[in-house]
């Protein structure tokens, strides 16, 4: 089992003839993701890793079964493109382009919303069912098949953490990041519920950071989650008002502290790690 993607996703690259278009598909493509179409305007009838590539989604939908879309598009293009994949009726759009303007962000979450399309990002590493598909950048190598969610605002920490998982013989279920940026598709809660009627999810991972009160409200629903859950905060050590790299990432008028946040989750049973190696050692724990 796999929440969001799994093996029978069939996925359409925006942006695949880009540099970083071109690279991903391919470390997708090795990671066994179906990738079905690429759309680049202006490039359609060419070919990317053998992936056929469309000059537009609507295009590469009348000749491909498309489940997902994952977007390597400038920032100045990054909304209608996303307007595009969810008007055409794709059901998941993973948003890796970072810097879009917040106006675009919040217009393209309120259109998703009206079409029932699910937005992971923006600025999110993507989505991974491990052993089964990719969609988005992290390296393929950290991932194995187990029973651990894991759902994260951070790439980087990420990565760390499921390396440590893998290392400790505790492979993943889904890995998920939600998205760096002020305005995102998918909150922690969106995704607790999934993990939580996930029959092969045993435990989740919530790797959070300073700023913002989504980790507090995810607090409140881990109260009646049935599954254990164990955190890592980043940022302790991060000065307040200061932009830490996410733009989600800042500390306002004394909301979204560090400490706040794992006085929240402690409150909820959570056991919160103080480094991202001890996760492997909780979430053992919390198996029994």
């Amino acid at each position: 089992m796999a929440i969001i993607i799994d093996e029978n996703t069939h996925v359409l690259v925006q942006g695949i003839t880009g540099n970083q278009g071109r690279f991903h598909t391919r470390q997708m493509l090795n990671f066994g993701t179906k990738i079905v179409a690429g759309v680049s305007p202006g490039k359609g009838g060419q070919e990317v890793e053998g992936v056929p590539v469309y000059d537009t989604v609507y295009a590469a939908l009348e000749e491909q079964k498309v489940d997902a879309a994952c977007l390597f598009i400038p920032a100045a293009l990054a909304k209608d493109a996303a307007f595009e994949a969810i008007d055409a009726g794709i059901k998941v759009v993973v948003i890796i382009t970072e810097h879009i303007p917040v106006h675009d962000e919040m217009q393209i979450i309120a259109f998703a919303r009206q079409k029932g399309t699910t937005i992971i990002g923006p600025n999110t590493f993507g989505i991974v069912s491990a052993g089964k598909c990719k969609i988005g950048i992290p390296p393929n190598q950290f991932f194995q098949p187990g029973p651990v969610g894991v759902v994260a605002r951070s790439g980087t920490l990420t990565y760390e953490i499921v390396s440590n998982l893998s290392a400790n013989g505790l492979g993943q279920s889904t890995v998920v990041g939600l998205g760096g940026d002020r305005v995102v598709g998918l909150s922690f809660i969106d995704v607790l519920e999934k993990f939580d009627k996930d029959p092969e999810t045993r435990a989740v991972v919530l790797v959070g950071e300073i700023g913002g009160n989504a980790e507090e409200e995810a607090a409140e629903f881990i109260k009646k989650m049935s599954k254990p859950v164990i955190a890592y905060i980043a940022g302790k050590s991060a000065p307040p008002g200061k932009r830490m790299g996410h733009a989600g990432a800042i500390i306002e008028r004394g909301k979204g502290t560090f400490e706040g946040k794992v006085q929240a989750l402690q409150a909820a049973g959570v056991a919160v790690a103080t480094l991202p190696f001890e996760v492997p050692g909780l979430i053992k724990q919390a198996l029994g």
